[in-house]
């Protein structure tokens, strides 16, 4: 990717969770960094991400959880993406994550994962060198 094309990213919220106010601040960081960001919102389905990734041709997704349920839908939404050939794409997550899952959200193969309280700019900074490196 040459340093003049926008990142793709798209951010949403899987499942029933509807505490968005976390997505919403990184969102709108990510695009006052530059980025081309398409969210999707509260109450998605793992399959209408996906195909949303492949539409935009995304480099990186972010996911926020809050309320659980986190590793299996992590696994399921990892392996969709791995099944409509979208593994390049990489999976940032947020929000509630116990720390002793944070292992086995990246064995899964999530590439960063972010907590309440987190510096936005850190979180900007870590998708740009995501989508600027190697897969």
């Amino acid at each position: 990717m040459s340093e003049d094309t926008r990142i793709k990213v798209i951010t949403a919220k899987i499942g029933t969770d509807d505490h968005y106010r976390g997505i919403t601040a990184v969102t709108q960081t990510l695009r006052d960094a530059g980025m081309e960001v398409v969210f999707l919102g509260s109450g998605q389905r793992i399959d209408s991400v996906v195909a949303t990734a492949a539409q935009e041709d995304a480099e990186v997704i972010g996911l926020s959880f809050l309320c659980g349920g986190h590793l299996p839908l992590v696994r399921r939404f990892l392996g969709a993406l791995q099944e409509q050939g979208l593994g390049r794409v990489r999976v940032v997550v947020g929000g509630t994550i116990p720390p002793q899952d944070i292992p086995k959200l990246k064995e899964m193969g999530v590439s960063g994962v972010f907590l309440p309280g987190a510096k936005l700019s850190e979180i900007a900074s870590f998708v740009r060198e995501i989508a600027r490196g190697p897969s």
